[in-house]
């Protein structure tokens, strides 16, 4: 089904753009099931996994997640419920999201960006975060993944409702080595990420992840939840990185000091910390993504 296409003006709010596409683009059936059983305070274990079971493919796909290398369990999971008590309801929640996310976008037309390629940039996005908050010794590492996974949702948004603004956009920032999120304020009337926060919003995610989105490219004006904001601000500046070469000065002085500040990281860093990760890539490519190319 095709998407409109949202006539823009430099009044184009988010609001506006996500109006659009609530129809079009809505959390698959089973996420919604999943989540108000878990969110329950009378479900049970059994309850969520009955749920789950209405769906083979999720029940399979979720068992393969939660054996991977990326959960490194301990032993072999074989049963729905087995993996609920290995991981917990929280757990069990994000995975299915994580699991279902792809499937809630339609195709995007490929000279403004490839599917592929947005899915495994942002998964190395996830894995970043994930690092990055396990530098800092918190415990959500995983939840760390799954919001900066979604971080970048706001320009699949875009490209379905404002193409001809958004292919604009990315050519002047790319010309006048511009941020991309400034290009698109000026164009369209709102980046990516107030958007992508918006449309957070609009599916009732944590408030901790729509602030985080809304404010990955500034998170110096976040109000609160500054901590998961900078983590989410340093791995979206360092995923496009080459762990494979020097990262250029140019690219470090991208990343806002507060970051740096808040989380107490430093740039000393950067440079294993993307090598850590695309160690990781191959493996969770396959893992979350395994209807697309093997990753080189």
């Amino acid at each position: 089904m095709e998407m409109p296409h949202v006539v823009s003006s430099t009044h184009t709010t988010p609001e506006e753009l996500i109006s659009q596409t609530t129809e079009l683009v809505s959390l698959p059936d089973i996420y919604v099931r999943i989540k108000a059983v878990i969110y329950d305070p009378n479900s049970t274990m059994t309850d969520v996994a009955d749920v789950l079971s209405h769906d083979p493919a999720i029940c399979a796909r979720m068992l393969k997640v939660a054996n991977s290398a990326f959960f490194g369990a301990a032993a072999k999971v074989e049963t729905v419920k087995a993996a609920i008590r290995l991981l917990g309801t929280q757990q069990v929640h994000d995975l299915v999201l994580a699991a279902t996310i792809t499937k809630t976008f339609p195709d995007i037309p490929g000279n403004l960006i490839s599917m592929e390629d947005f899915w495994i940039n942002s998964l190395r996005c996830g894995l970043l975060a994930r690092l990055l908050a396990e530098q800092c010794n918190s415990r959500d590492g995983e939840r760390f993944f799954l919001a900066s996974l979604l971080h970048d949702m706001g320009h699949l948004i875009m490209y379905q409702t404002v193409p001809e603004e958004s292919q604009e956009a990315l050519i002047t920032a790319r010309q006048d080595n511009r941020p991309l999120y400034m290009v698109e304020r000026d164009i369209v009337g709102c980046d990516y990420g107030q958007v992508g926060s918006q449309l957070m919003q609009s599916w009732n995610f944590p408030d901790n992840w729509v602030q985080a989105v809304r404010y990955q490219n500034e998170p110096a004006d976040v109000q609160d939840f500054s901590f998961v904001a900078s983590i989410m601000h340093l791995s979206v500046r360092m995923k496009d990185m080459d762990s494979a070469a020097e990262v250029p000065v140019r690219e470090l002085t991208m990343i806002d000091p507060i970051a740096w500040d808040v989380t107490g990281l430093s740039e000393d860093m950067v440079e294993p910390l993307l090598i850590e990760a695309d160690e990781q890539l191959e493996s969770a490519v396959e893992t979350f993504f395994p209807e697309y190319r093997q990753y080189p």
